[in-house]
């Protein structure tokens, strides 16, 4: 999903192929493994010039020796370009012998605190932000951000440090997109954790968050500790209203195409009692109305099975191929709760639990509604793990919420090391575990995240704009949705060739904030095919795989 990574290789049944990691020690081998441990110094992380003098010095000679007589001369660059070798020292650190820069305005530098490695537990709505991870531009507004800027105030991180978040290693679990809420997500960095007047450090960072921003703790970790690669797992949640299950409207691009396909398509009791003057408006005040069939939920939970366990998911994100080896992921589980009535509105949720998701994989629940709300078979889903690449709509990021980041392996390997401990002794490190905060955490969506869900959609009705777009494409590329369940030719996208009348999704579903007078921004009601939103991608895959979560 948005979703955060250089990904964990993905979990597979019994023949799991050889790991780069280290294996796991047995509660047998504690003994052992406490000889091998090196103790954590509590004062061994400080400011960074601190640290940096020795690194500096050891670096300098290092590159003397390499260098010794190569002074001037040209090195190669990626793609063999000619760059000039410039030697250049750590920031943050001074030569042997010089003297500490003195304050502008003569005052005493504040005294070095030491900074710790810590987990920050947090929870977000996402509306008004560009995504989580934090930008060099101040001026856009990001979760990070906003939370960096709170540690400063408080004195958690330096001023010396505040230029620069790299400087205390700030990393997150699951890097989620704008918009995007979350119940829950861990950000790792070296902390300042003992201030001065300043008891309660959470209670006084949060003083300095907006609402919706909030910090459940802060956890002393171990200092090989990050919150992108520690991570074994995350959970997603999916909502969307029930009316999404019913079927093309009669007439329509997509009924057609289904028609076409010899699809039977029996006439359906939403459609037979429809005015056929009525707008999309008088539709949409029925479609609330509409309660999901036992069979028709019966048919999605079938059809969602098929997503669990280790697939090629390529067809779901953008920008990757089949034959890319990350689109192989694990999806633990994935399991569809009885439909709720808020407001006028039945609502579906859908929970995800993966190693790791893949950028836009929303799609998924795009490929489960069409498939379901169509009576295609649910072997699609199967088909679409493999080499032919079709387009798959994104479901509205509105529906989207990052539940929490799990740490399994990591907490394991602490309760080992804690054996002989207690919570108050200098090396305790407590597990990171999401569910001691489970009171504000539904608090908290039920305030910020659900509330406003809700009230967007019936506002702005996204949910059925989404789904009447889906409805009034007459073109190929959704020919996928047929009564055989299979993949037609004719659906079929190959790269760099013509393709006549392909499906342009709006941006405005990419979207999660509207303006309240309901008029709607020019920019979130432009179009971009497939191909178009693949241009804006990174090349690279470390930085694609970063956009993921």
């Amino acid at each position: 999903m948005e979703v955060d990574p250089t990904e964990p290789a993905p979990e597979a049944p019994a023949a799991h192929s050889p790991s780069l990691k280290r294996p796991q020690e047995e509660p047998d081998d504690a003994a052992a493994a406490a000889k091998r441990a090196k103790p954590e110094p509590e004062n061994e992380v400080t400011e960074e010039a601190t640290e940096g003098q020795e690194g500096a010095e050891a670096a300098k000679e290092k590159t003397d020796k390499r260098d010794n007589g190569k002074k001037g001369q040209k090195q190669k660059g990626k793609k063999g370009k000619d760059k000039e070798y410039v030697r250049t020292r750590r920031r943050g650190t001074r030569p042997e012998g010089e003297d500490a820069p003195t304050p502008e305005d003569g005052e005493p530098k504040a005294p070095r605190l030491p900074k710790r490695p810590c987990a920050l537990l947090i929870g977000f709505c996402g509306d008004g932000y560009n995504g989580m991870q934090i930008q060099p531009d101040p001026k856009v507004r990001t979760i990070e951000g906003v939370l960096f800027d709170a540690l400063i105030k408080v004195g958690a991180v330096s001023q010396d440090n505040s230029d620069n978040p790299t400087k205390v290693k700030l990393g997150r679990a699951a890097r989620t997109d704008a918009g995007v809420h979350a119940a829950g997500n861990v950000v790792s960095m070296k902390l300042i954790t003992a201030i001065p007047g300043v008891p309660n450090l959470v209670a006084r960072i949060n003083e300095e968050l907006p609402p919706e921003i909030r910090l459940w703790s802060i956890i002393r970790v171990q200092n090989s500790f990050n919150a992108r690669t520690t991570c074994d797992s995350r959970k997603y949640t999916y909502f969307f209203p029930s009316y999404l299950m019913i079927p093309p409207k009669p007439g329509s691009g997509l009924y057609n195409t289904l028609k076409a396909q010899g699809a039977e398509m029996p006439a359906h009791p939403f459609w037979e009692t429809a005015d056929p003057a009525a707008t999309p408006q008088d539709d949409l005040k029925r479609k609330r109305a509409f309660r999901i069939s036992p069979e028709q939920l019966a048919a999605l939970r079938e059809a969602a099975h098929k997503f669990e366990g280790s697939h090629n998911f390529h067809n779901f994100t953008v920008g990757r191929d089949f034959r890319d080896r990350s689109c192989q992921r694990f999806l633990k589980s994935i399991e569809i709760l009885d439909p709720a009535v808020y407001g006028d509105t039945e609502w579906i949720a859908v929970l995800l639990h993966g190693q790791s998701f893949m950028l836009h994989q929303r799609k998924m629940i795009s490929a489960l509604v069409l498939s379901c709300r169509t009576g295609t078979p649910p072997q699609l889903i199967e088909e679409l793990y493999g080499p032919r690449q079709v387009f798959i709509p994104k479901m509205p990021a509105l529906g989207l919420l990052l539940e929490y980041p799990i740490f399994e392996s990591y907490n394991r390997r602490v309760a080992l090391a804690n054996a002989k401990l207690q919570p108050g002794d200098p090396d305790y490190r407590a597990p990171i575990d999401f569910e001691v905060h489970r009171p504000q955490l539904d608090e908290f969506k039920q305030n910020h995240i659900y509330s406003k869900m809700r009230s967007i959609e019936d506002q702005h009705g996204i949910f059925d704009g989404w789904i009447r777009s889906i409805d009034a494409y007459a073109g190929h590329d959704l020919e996928y949705l047929n009564p055989k369940g299979i993949i037609p030719q004719s659906a079929v996208i190959k790269r760099g060739e013509f393709r006549n009348n392909p499906f342009r999704e709006k941006k405005r579903y990419d979207a999660t904030s509207f303006p309240t007078g309901g008029a709607v921004a020019g920019s979130v009601e432009e179009e971009e095919s497939s191909e178009d939103e693949e241009a804006h991608l990174p090349l690279d895959k470390e930085e694609l795989a970063d956009l993921e979560g």
